[in-house]
C-alpha cells in the first residue's frame, strides 16, 4: 500500500493585491505548504516591510514538510527578509528561494510541477 505525499496548492492567478489560490480561494497574501495553506496573517508575528520576514512567518513551513521554501519579498521586493528567518530555515535543511514576487509564483509553481515538497510566504503588494 503506498501513501501519496500531499501536494502544494498551485498558484492559478496574481496581480496586485490579489491571489487566487487552488482549493483556497482569493486572497492578499498567503503561506502555502504541501496540502494546504491560508490567508497570511502579518499581525500573527508583528511582521512589517523592516525587519522583514520572522522566524514565526516561517517555522510552520518546516513543520509542514517543506524542503524547499520561497519567501516572495513583493512586486518591487521592498519586504525585507530576517537574518534569523534564514538562519532558521538552513538549520532545518530547507532550501530557500528568495525573489520578487512574480518570480516566486513561477518557481513555485514550477516545483509543483516537479514534484518537489514546496512551501512559501506569498507578498503580493509592494
Amino acid at each position: 500500500m503506498t501513501t501519496e505525499k500531499p501536494t502544494s496548492p498551485r498558484i492559478e492567478s496574481i496581480g496586485w493585491g490579489k491571489m487566487r489560490i487552488e482549493s483556497l480561494g482569493s486572497g492578499k497574501d498567503f503561506k502555502l505548504w504541501p496540502g494546504g495553506g491560508k490567508p497570511w496573517d502579518w499581525n500573527e508575528t508583528g511582521t512589517a516591510h523592516s525587519p522583514g520576514i520572522q522566524v514565526g512567518d516561517v517555522e510552520e513551513l518546516v513543520t509542514r514538510g517543506c524542503s524547499t521554501v520561497i519567501l516572495a519579498r513583493g512586486v518591487f521586493s521592498r519586504l525585507k527578509v530576517t537574518d534569523e528567518a534564514m538562519d532558521y530555515l538552513e538549520s532545518h535543511g530547507v532550501e530557500t528561494i528568495v525573489t520578487d514576487t512574480k518570480r516566486a509564483v513561477q518557481m513555485y509553481n514550477d516545483c509543483i510541477d516537479r514534484d518537489i515538497p514546496v512551501g512559501g510566504l506569498f507578498h503580493s503588494t509592494c
